[in-house]
Parts: C-alpha cells; structure tokens; sequence
C-alpha cells in the first residue's frame, strides 16, 4: 500500500522517538532505505514491541508533532523523499530526517569553506575571497554558521548574490552562536538553513561533531581554510576522507597541524598555497564529479 508523505512523515517520527525492538538511528536509517516505507518499517516492528515502546508515542502522535513543526514553518525532509539532498543520502551517517528553512536543491553543486572560530585576518579575507568565486562560479558555499571562517564564508556569500548553506549544530528553531541570529535568518531567506536534530535541541558537543560529519557529505567538497589540531574542522575533515570526499587543506592548516600532515598522499586530500590553487583543485573535483555523472547516466 503506497501512503502519503504526510503519513511517511508521522511514521518516521514515531520510529526515532519510539526506537521499537531498540533500532539504532543508523539501523532504521538502512532498513528504511531497503523496505522504501517507513509506514512499512513501523507495522514490522511495533506490533511486537507495543509493551516496550512510550505509551505516548504513536504515529498518530508522531503527526501532531509534524503539523506542529510545519505550523512553524518548518520543513521535515525524510531520508525516502525525493528532495533530500542526493549526496547525504550516500553517506553512512546520513540522518534518517532534516528540518529545512529556505529553497531545497536536492542536487546542489555544494563546497564546504570551514576554518577556526579564532581565525586571523588572513583566514577571513581567504574565506570571503574563495566564497566570492565560488559564487562566480554559481557553486553553493556551505558553512557551519559558526563564528569566524564560517561567518566569513557565509556573509560573502549573501554580499555576492550567491547561494550559501548553513549546516546547524542545534534545533532549526534555535539559534548558535547568538550573534548569528540575524545572519541565520538571512541565510533561510536566501540560501537554506539545515538542521539534523528535533526542532527544539540545544546546542550541545555531540551535535556539533554530528554536524561535522554530514557537512562533508552534503556537497562535492571540502575546503579547510584554518584550523587548530583540535578544532571541528579537523572532525570535518576525517569525515569527509570517511565519506569518499575530496579534501582541499591551505598549506598553513599542513604546516600548523599534526592531524593534517598525516592525511598528505592520502587519496582525495588536497593541499593549495593561495585563493587560486584552492579554485583550482575546487575545478579538478567538479571535473571528477562531471565525468562520474557521465558515467553513470543512460
């Protein structure tokens, strides 16, 4: 039996909240991608696991939560639906629902710019620089919304007329740090903001590392600008190395950081002098997705 997406939706929900026969996040993830309904995966395991699951957690609750959100202004994507972005859902961390304002591509031609919160000057000024010709060259620039190399890669995004994407480490309905609120609500007006975490969730360590993984896994690319040998750009990293992706490093994030010289000659990693070399290993990675595209369609 085919339902309709407001029905998958409430599904879904009530699988994460509910978490029948004790399935992992990652494991409804995989057996949603393989059953293709999640109205299906709840009638598989519920029947069996009604003692067990929270009395208030039902699909009939699961939509009132949904509507909601939606009241809200809120836009649940789940993993099946068409528009959830097409890179996301190849990684293995790929979050099974995300929370949207702003204009959803689904296959956007996306790099991440990310860096320190603490950045120098240069830092910025290299931020804003590759955001503006990146810009030119109509690419989406995703960022965290953090302070520093984030906010520098966001704002000269928006003063180009370009798209950008902020990828959130909180609930969609928050907003961190505060000094972005403004910034955030310009970004849903112009690009999009992305959250992966229940609309009302604080900002909190473990959703920032989370962030950081499905980050690299949205787009083409990542470019690390500046970095410390224990910042989140160096989780970002990891993670996009996890997930297949290409990896761009400033040679001063090589020079600087023990965690960036061990990935030289890895497969996928990148390492650029200037703005111009960044772009032009950014033209090598687009050159590889085109011929992969081309290999792949009828």
């Amino acid at each position: 039996m085919v339902s309709g997406r407001s029905q998958e939706h409430a599904a879904v929900v009530a699988l994460l909240q509910a978490r029948p026969d004790g399935l992992t996040w990652a494991e409804i993830v995989a057996e949603l991608l393989e059953v293709g309904s999640a109205v299906e995966v709840w009638e598989r395991h519920a029947p069996a696991a009604l003692i067990d699951l929270p009395s208030d957690v039902t699909p009939a609750s699961a939509a009132r939560d949904v509507q909601s959100w939606e009241s809200r202004g809120y836009r649940l994507i789940s993993i099946l639906d068409e528009d959830y972005p097409v890179r996301l859902r190849g990684i293995h961390q790929a979050p099974p629902v995300i929370f949207t304002l702003g204009s959803v591509v689904a296959d956007d031609p996306a790099v991440s710019v990310v860096g320190s919160r603490e950045a120098s000057a240069q830092g910025l000024a290299m931020a804003a620089r590759l955001a503006r010709e990146l810009t030119i060259r109509e690419m989406t620039v995703v960022a965290g919304l953090a302070r520093g190399i984030d906010t520098a890669a966001h704002r000269a995004t928006l003063d180009a007329g370009g798209r950008t994407v902020a990828v959130i480490g909180t609930g969609i309905a928050r907003s961190y740090p505060p000094e972005n609120r403004a910034l955030q609500r310009e970004i849903a007006s112009r690009g999009l903001v992305l959250s992966q975490f229940w609309p009302d969730a604080p900002p909190q360590e473990h959703t920032f590392l989370m962030r950081n993984a499905t980050m690299p896994g949205y787009g083409l690319a990542t470019v690390v600008v500046e970095a410390g040998e224990h910042s989140g750009a160096r989780v970002q990293t990891r993670m996009a190395v996890e997930h297949g992706r290409q990896v761009i490093l400033t040679d001063q994030v090589v020079v600087r950081n023990q965690w960036a010289q061990d990935l030289l000659g890895r497969p996928g990693i990148h390492v650029a002098s200037s703005a111009d070399g960044v772009l032009d290993a950014v033209e090598q990675v687009v050159a590889i997705w085109d011929e992969l595209r081309r290999l792949v369609t009828p």
